[in-house]
């Protein structure tokens, strides 16, 4: 799917439960062949719990390869200077995930890296994809950027759903991931202000190029027959 359109004014987000996502995201498994999937959105805008939660609903049919398995070493970032700029769109090998990406859609085999936040570092051939699998879900905060090479990621997806959520909520959600992998709190939230909310703005530039602009509720759904703006 080719990811073009360039609307006038910023695409409202549709509230969504997570239900109607397992639907969607049924349907795409249903097509036969392998299908990849794109969940795109700030950091903190709970792109891993939508993951968790299409993994956890559709097992054996579904696999996760993040983008920030595509994080530079931290001893390169330190080599080109942006060590504390980490996270920012030039911090990542990105012709590394658009090839694994085309290997990916060919169907075969493949290993893919893993993000330890724990470690701050990329862990090679972490992750197998195996060959029979037929959805594969990519999540990542670049996925509808358009520089630093990212505006190929785009048209090796097949559907991109972008994941809106409130300012605050989100650096609230951030501050508290950083301390709990041991950040003292002061640092957490400079972190928080200086690169994750200057990367936040970035990535929102490309939400109107995604196929879904969603907000998540855990609300029941009012209609248990019906998942309101998730159908197509």
């Amino acid at each position: 799917m080719t990811h073009t359109s360039e609307p006038d004014e910023t695409t409202p987000a549709v509230v969504v439960h997570l239900d109607a996502l397992v639907d969607r995201a049924r349907t795409l498994v249903a097509a036969g062949d392998r299908r990849v999937l794109g969940i795109a959105g700030t950091p903190g805008a709970g792109k891993s719990t939508v993951s968790d939660a299409l993994l956890a609903a559709l097992g054996a049919d579904a696999i996760l390869v993040g983008m920030d398995g595509f994080h530079l070493a931290n001893e390169e970032l330190m080599r080109l200077g942006r060590r504390e700029r980490k996270g920012a769109p030039d911090t990542f090998d990105v012709d590394g995930y658009v090839a694994l990406l085309d290997r990916i859609r060919g169907g075969h085999a493949v290993y893919a890296p893993r993000f330890d936040r724990d470690l701050e570092e990329s862990i090679g051939s972490a992750v197998l994809v195996p060959a029979d699998v037929p959805l594969v879900i990519t999540e990542g905060n670049y996925l509808l950027h358009d520089d630093f090479g990212w505006d190929a990621v785009a048209s090796r997806l097949d559907e991109i759903w972008f994941l809106d959520v409130d300012a605050q909520e989100r650096h609230d959600r951030l501050v508290a991931r950083r301390l709990s992998h041991g950040h003292p709190h002061d640092e957490a939230v400079a972190w928080v202000r200086d690169v994750d909310e200057a990367n936040a703005v970035i990535v929102e530039r490309g939400r109107d190029r995604a196929d879904l602009v969603i907000t998540v509720t855990d609300a029941p759904p009012r209609n248990a027959g019906h998942h309101e703006g998730a159908s197509s």
